[in-house]
């Protein structure tokens, strides 16, 4: 039997081990972290459940997908919930947007806003369409492994005007300013800046307005266990507190993996679902055939960090709902600091999960185990000191929710946490502490992303952010999916096992 060991359990690497292990593959999982899900973890505190990671899931039919394939029902291992509206937007001028997929309630709200956006915003859907035809359905999961795979689809991307940024395409249509940021703002949600990432991207808005936003029942890192569960369920088999030395290479293939407490195991395939750069830079720190991918990284540009502030609430508030988003009184210089600036900027816009709108399983009775999310700048470009800043900065969030949507918020708390950038590289292995890996700009996707095949070492594979197609619960799952497509045209030409 053909032998696969993956390398992380986010849902890039649980959704590979998953189809390998149900293609006929022996698949091992082996993780750093005491339980699965990499950035998809979960805390515990005094009666609080939090998400650690990601909370917006979208596009389920990915997921059911996994589960399909092994002969399995999503439903058996894993409730999803779904989460109307999908966001709320809140300016500091008293604007309120709800971003629902209730075509009339989001229409009116328009029409209140900007009566002339109303048959914009219909128009700029359609182009949505047009990008999720393209760009998702034809692309998503197909791998972009040689120059002739990007040169095939130009023609496409080039009349989608993939050459603009996000920010851009959407005034092209939409002309109120709130509402301009509202449609452009979910290219944060991959690590990308709307000024600078690819129009592309706004196939996210369709992807939200076909299939809605779930939430999943008790957490992510419950839907992470229902992957567990289905993994183990097939065959797998998944290791915890085994991080990854060195994957092992003779004469150009791989052989295996060593652990950093000595364990060493032999395999047929490798895929990586650990960081782009760890991957390169650390874990096959001795290959000098992947020299010219390591120092294309090097020179590449990485998503913001993110500075995230755990609350444990003896209350709620109202005005909130599941997922909200504060911005702030800037946006287009405050995106230029947090991507490019070499400081931590004074004001900040966040994003606020507020679970217990959808699941009051996560906190005790009439309470909230909320998180805010701060972006930032990553490690390379702001030389910050986060241990020192960490308390100072979780204060001043603390004190704007306070002042305008959460009053009373401070004396609420009844646990709080913080996760910094120096957390996110050194618990999670992320380059310069970047939570999205590379920067999802048009010269950083597709082929000119990592490839889901390593060109150098036979045998080895990529799954994951940095990836194509990039960042996101789908984004990581279709990698996957590329990713595991690739090794079985390989298994089968190589005859291996």
């Amino acid at each position: 039997m053909k032998k696969a060991i993956v390398i992380g359990s986010g849902f890039g690497g649980l959704a590979a081990a998953i189809r390998l292990q149900a293609s006929g593959f022996q698949t091992s999982i082996f993780e750093k972290r005491d339980i699965a899900g990499g950035r998809a973890y979960v805390y515990r505190d005094n009666g609080f459940i939090f998400d650690a990671g990601p909370t917006v899931i979208t596009a389920p039919h990915c997921l059911e997908e996994l589960f399909a394939i092994a002969g399995k029902k999503m439903e058996d291992y894993v409730e999803l919930l779904d989460v109307d509206p999908m966001y709320r937007l809140l300016w500091e001028d008293g604007f309120v947007f709800d971003y629902t997929n209730d075509e009339k309630r989001l229409m009116e709200q328009i029409r209140r806003k900007s009566p002339k956006d109303v048959d914009n915003y219909k128009r700029f859907l359609e182009y949505t369409h047009q990008v999720f035809e393209e760009g998702y359905i034809k692309l998503a999961d197909v791998p972009f492994l040689n120059w002739w795979s990007m040169i095939r689809v130009t023609p496409q991307l080039t009349r989608l005007q993939s050459f603009k940024s996000t920010y851009r395409r959407v005034s092209d249509f939409i002309q109120d300013p709130h509402l301009r940021q509202a449609f452009s703002f979910s290219a944060l949600l991959v690590g990308g800046n709307p000024y600078t990432t690819s129009c592309i991207y706004t196939l996210i808005h369709y992807i939200e307005r076909k299939w809605g936003v779930y939430f999943a029942k008790g957490g992510t890192n419950q839907l992470v266990q229902g992957l567990v569960r289905l993994f183990e369920d097939i065959g797998g088999k998944i290791y915890y507190n085994k991080e990854i030395h060195e994957i092992k290479t003779i004469n150009g293939k791989v052989d295996g993996i060593l652990t950093k407490d000595g364990e060493t195991a032999h395999c047929d395939f490798v895929v990586s679902n650990a960081e782009i750069m760890h991957t390169y830079r650390d874990l096959l720190n001795k290959e000098k055939r992947v020299n010219r991918v390591r120092n294309k990284l090097e020179k590449s540009r990485f998503s913001m960090s993110l500075f995230v502030l755990y609350l444990g609430l003896d209350r709620q508030w109202p005005n909130l709902v599941h997922h909200n988003v504060m911005f702030g009184s800037r946006f287009k210089g405050l995106l230029e600091d947090i991507f490019y600036g070499n400081k931590l900027p004074d004001d900040f816009s966040l994003y606020v999960h507020a679970p217990s709108n959808t699941d009051k399983s996560l906190a005790p009775q009439g309470g909230e185990a909320l998180y805010a999310l701060s972006p930032v700048p990553h490690l390379g470009n702001a030389n910050i000191d986060w241990e020192k800043m960490a308390s100072k900065y979780a204060d001043r969030i603390i004190d704007y929710m306070e002042e305008r949507y959460m009053p009373g918020l401070r004396k609420s708390i009844q646990t709080q946490r913080v996760f910094t950038p120096n957390d996110f590289k050194n618990i999670l292995n992320s380059h310069l502490g970047s939570v999205f890996s590379l920067e999802p700009t048009l010269t950083q996707s597709a082929y000119f992303r990592g490839h889901n095949r390593d060109p150098h070492i036979d045998g080895l594979y990529l799954a994951g952010a940095g990836t194509h197609p990039g960042a996101g619960m789908p984004g990581v799952i279709n990698s996957a999916k590329a990713t595991v497509e690739v090794i079985l045209q390989d298994a089968h030409s190589l005859k291996v096992g």
